[in-house]
């Protein structure tokens, strides 16, 4: 298992090397932020003194190393817009945005888990038929249409949940949350549930196939004759099979709702992660922007080295050499 990580950290660095050199190449190419820093109306020698002041005037090859040193000291420069360290802007909103994720993975896992199992046992009961049937609607509706309809019925018309914001938050340490207020709670229910709507339904699409499949095997059928209950044959017996494509699925959702809940940000003016990203590509704020990047990149590759480690707490047959 040591090797294996070993193996895999050095996989994450090389990953990381080459996502940021794409970044810097792609954001050489997406316009000059000189003209947005130095103003509309900058005179030719303001715009040169702004570019001399951000490096922007050396070769390439010097801003392209200078970019690597800065970024292994953890320093991915300041922001165009706000002159301040851009990784301290992407952490002061990342609890926002693990906490909403965080929250929406846990809904999304329980409730497609457990409705997967319960469809499973009788498929064709007219009660499960409307579940599969709700559930390729929450595949089917897009993410915007669905946190739209959701404030209209939750917040519009039964008047019950706040549309918009965090709410009240407390401060922990470092971390800011919400989770230990009541208005803090009641202003994620709606983006929390908006991010996990599409995961939920593919949980449980995928957890009914599997536990399908499962049950027509000779061991649960072996199970059942030796007169096992039916919560050690199904949970114990059926379900631990299946949980290996359920907790990939799960790991890789994670790491994307963290990194990619730009849309449900935007809806519900959730001040996390993916609402900066999105006025940085406004601003055109790049190392902001290759900040992001970078940290959503390093977010995925550690999840999926988390799954994969959980494959062998879940199935000891798994081994890692």
């Amino acid at each position: 298992m040591v090797t294996y990580i070993a193996r895999r950290l050095m996989q994450a660095v090389v990953v990381l090397l080459a996502v940021s050199t794409i970044c810097f190449v792609i954001f050489r190419y997406m316009g000059d932020p000189v003209i947005t820093m130095a103003g509309r109306y900058a005179t030719l020698q303001e715009i040169e003194e702004v570019r001399r002041a951000f490096g922007l005037d050396q070769p390439m090859y010097v801003q392209y190393g200078r970019f690597i040193w800065n970024v292994l000291h953890g320093n991915f420069g300041k922001s165009y817009v706000t002159r301040v360290p851009a990784l301290g802007l992407i952490l002061e909103r990342f609890p926002a945005t693990f906490e909403l994720a965080s929250v929406a993975v846990v809904m999304a896992f329980c409730l497609g888990v457990g409705l997967g199992v319960l469809v499973s046992l009788k498929p064709y009961a007219f009660r499960n038929r409307l579940i599969m049937a709700g559930s390729l609607g929450g595949i089917s509706i897009p993410t915007f249409l669905m946190g739209i309809l959701l404030i209209m019925v939750f917040s519009v018309y039964l008047g019950i949940l706040p549309p918009f914001g965090r709410g009240e938050t407390v401060r922990v340490g470092f971390w800011r949350t919400g989770l230990l207020t009541i208005d803090g709670l009641k202003h994620l229910i709606l983006p929390a549930a908006t991010l996990a709507m599409y995961q939920l339904a593919v949980l449980l699409r995928l957890t009914r196939a599997g536990m399908r499949e499962v049950m027509t095997e000779e061991y649960i059928k072996t199970a059942w004759a030796k007169g096992l209950s039916p919560r050690k044959v199904i949970f114990k017996h059926a379900l631990r099979n299946v949980l290996i494509p359920v907790i990939t699925i799960t790991g890789l959702q994670f790491g994307e709702l963290i990194a990619f809940a730009i849309i449900t940000e935007t809806i519900f003016q959730w001040p996390g992660m993916g609402n900066l990203l999105l006025s940085s590509f406004y601003e055109n704020d790049q190392p902001v922007i290759v900040t992001y990047i970078m940290m959503a990149a390093l977010i995925i590759i550690t999840l999926n080295m988390i799954v994969d480690i959980l494959y062998a707490l879940i199935n000891p047959k798994i081994r890692y050499g």
